[in-house]
């Protein structure tokens, strides 16, 4: 079935302000974790997301089928490891190496969907991510890229959710899956996940700052719930790919957010690369009808 280019840009721009939404996370991160755990703060953000997503819309929740909850299940397992890997990683590595190996989702995405599902990507779309590689790159790394157990960590993290972009797009072609009760239940399977997690290997405690608790309110609330079940809806309309290459604008938004807030400052060469990534944006939205044909199963 062909992808509608006016939809699958509105569901792409959606997607751009959910990133905004994780590129203000990390800041929101930083203060949780300097008072909770991160097993624990996960397990807080998945299991609040999913009451509040269960309590708006418990109706059209309730009634779901195995296949939607098989979809979820398998999600969530990816997320586990996307958020051990972002959390913990960025604990053991530098904010520049994170920013780059946690963003390696989109070079892994059309990576294993040629792999998995023969999806040979157009010249249009190789060149994006190469270009957003670049980008990346100057904006993030330092001179030197040390392999430590952080940088493994995090690009456990991109590797992590490159899968799981690729099972969300494989649930939401399917007529059986209902995307809206995916993105709920993903929620639901990952929270308890992180919680038995951090039953087992940490002191779980609740936050003793306001500010603390504001933070986690944003981070459960928008970064969490509405982010997961937004991006599971909008992606019926677009390419795992398309999704990748816009999430590489995450560190984009952490360094504006660190700029304004933090008092943060980046090399011209990090603002260069900046510049690279939006470009890359653009031109992925720009021309091109017929490389973004997906089969419905």
């Amino acid at each position: 079935m062909m992808l509608d280019r006016k939809t699958q840009v509105k569901a792409d721009m959606m997607l751009v302000v959910l990133t905004l939404g994780w590129g203000v996370s990390y800041f929101m991160m930083d203060l949780c974790l300097e008072e909770i755990d991160p097993l624990t703060l996960n397990a807080f953000r998945f299991l609040g997301a999913f009451a509040v997503a269960w309590l708006l819309a418990a109706k059209k929740a309730i009634h779901v089928n195995r296949i939607t909850l098989w979809y979820a299940f398998l999600v969530s397992l990816s997320l586990i490891f996307v958020y051990i890997g972002a959390t913990y990683g960025v604990k053991y590595t530098s904010q520049s190496n994170a920013g780059f190996l946690c963003g390696t989702a989109v070079i892994f995405t059309p990576i294993l969907a040629l792999v998995f599902r023969k999806t040979v990507p157009d010249k249009k779309t190789v060149f994006v991510v190469l270009l957003c590689t670049a980008g990346m790159a100057m904006m993030s790394l330092d001179t030197h890229l040390h392999v430590a157990r952080g940088d493994l960590l995090c690009l456990m993290c991109g590797l992590s959710y490159a899968v799981d972009l690729l099972i969300n797009e494989a649930g939401v072609r399917r007529e059986d899956v209902n995307a809206f009760q995916l993105g709920i239940y993903q929620l639901g399977f990952t929270g308890v996940w992180m919680l038995i997690l951090a039953l087992i290997f940490e002191d779980m405690r609740l936050p003793q700052t306001g500010g603390c608790w504001v933070s986690l309110i944003f981070l459960t609330v928008f970064c969490t719930g509405i982010a997961y079940i937004a991006q599971v809806v909008a992606q019926q309309y677009t390419t795992a790919t398309h999704v990748g290459v816009i999430f590489t604008l995450e560190p984009v938004f952490a360094a504006i957010v660190a700029f304004l807030f933090a008092g943060e400052r980046l090399l011209p060469r990090a603002y260069a690369g900046m510049v690279m990534m939006l470009v890359s944006i653009l031109l992925m939205e720009l021309g091109g009808k017929e490389e973004d044909a997906i089969a419905r199963e």
